[in-house]
């Protein structure tokens, strides 16, 4: 086993090197990018920046290519591009930002005059707790609920609770989020949760217990959001996977040797039937925590790493876009190993150096 986690933490270099260099590749031929957003705030500033880059207080005239046309003296253009780095070539560019992040150097932000390093820090706990919270709370409420569907298949219990199952997974995270603003945050009925944030004004100066109670009050209705699609759809793969495991050869024998159903259930089905449902952890932590945080993260106002991303993508804020993306990356790699590890703590008898070999 230790052969194949180091195989695969090997791979993570190969992958991670690949989707930088699809996204770079991207980027080049992505219209509007940081130089032309900082020069189409400064027409509209007029001549606040007149005279700047030694121009003396006179700006070209029209006719002259790119900053002619901007009326922008060419100075102050290649002041810009020598700053940002885009004085140089792309490939050039790009190995040296790879160099960068061997030293795990992101850069600084062209806009915010922070490092991505720090932003990254600052924002992750808000998507940390959706992309926990969220997860947890889904496998602590679907698995014994599909289990439970598994075992009733077929009676009343079973078909309204699809029912219900079936209607949250219709209903968009964004809609229902909105629904959840307007009864129980201020909206046209309750006002038992905050309208925004991750925190009170007054977090520092509450207790240790107060903080615990204020951070769970804040985050309810936003994982209550994030939760409520894969909550369905790991409901119903629990179901589906027990369904499928109950059908086998082995229980059949399992119970004619006269074992109780709970054992025959826990005993023998469970670890068989998680299987398909460990698998899908690593989908639905890395979905929850950077899919739907965006939209979340909006409607809820908190300051994440998917606002994070959009406002960078939207600014053309390149560093923070390379900087976030790789980090985003790895995570999901890494998860996706842990997935495997969790697959051989639930069957032992899987051993993936055997497959691969």
């Amino acid at each position: 086993m230790g052969a194949y986690i180091l195989r695969r933490l090997l791979l993570i270099i190969p992958t991670l090197l690949g989707i930088m260099i699809i996204n770079f590749t991207l980027v080049q031929f992505v219209p509007g990018g940081p130089i032309e957003q900082i020069l189409a705030q400064i027409e509209g500033e007029g001549d606040v920046f007149a005279g700047f880059a030694g121009g003396g207080g006179e700006v070209a005239s029209g006719g002259e290519e790119g900053a002619g046309r901007r009326g922008l003296p060419p100075e102050f253009i290649a002041e810009l591009e020598q700053e940002f780095g885009f004085d140089k070539p792309p490939l050039e560019r790009f190995l040296n930002m790879l160099w960068n992040y061997m030293r795990l150097d992101f850069g600084e932000s062209y806009f915010r005059s922070v490092s991505v390093i720090d932003l990254v820090l600052e924002k992750m706990p808000v998507s940390i707790s959706l992309g926990l919270w969220s997860t947890l709370i889904a496998y602590l409420v679907s698995i014994p609920l599909g289990i439970r569907k598994a075992v009733k298949d077929g009676t009343s219990f079973d078909t309204w609770t699809s029912g219900a199952i079936i209607v949250a997974y219709a209903i968009p995270g964004f809609l229902f989020a909105i629904l959840l603003l307007v009864l129980f945050a201020g909206g046209s009925y309750y006002q038992i949760f905050p309208l925004r944030g991750l925190t009170s004004d007054n977090w520092d100066q509450l207790s240790w217990g107060g903080k615990i109670l204020d951070y769970f009050w804040h985050i309810t209705l936003p994982v209550v959001a994030s939760t409520i699609s894969a909550f369905a759809t790991l409901t119903l793969l629990t179901k589906n996977s027990f369904l499928d495991e109950i059908k086998k050869q082995y229980v059949i024998t399992a119970r004619a040797k006269g074992l109780d159903e709970s054992r025959v259930l826990y005993g023998h089905i469970f670890r068989n039937a998680m299987l398909i449902v460990i698998a899908g952890f690593p989908a639905v932590f890395i979905g929850v925590f950077f899919s739907g945080s965006l939209i979340i993260e909006t409607i809820f106002s908190l300051d994440g790493l998917g606002r994070l991303g959009f406002e960078a993508a939207v600014a053309r804020d390149y560093p923070v876009i390379f900087g976030t993306l790789f980090i985003f990356g790895l995570i999901g790699l890494v998860v996706g190993i842990l997935s495997d590890l969790m697959y051989v703590l639930v069957d032992p008898r899987i051993d993936f150096e055997k497959r691969e070999g």
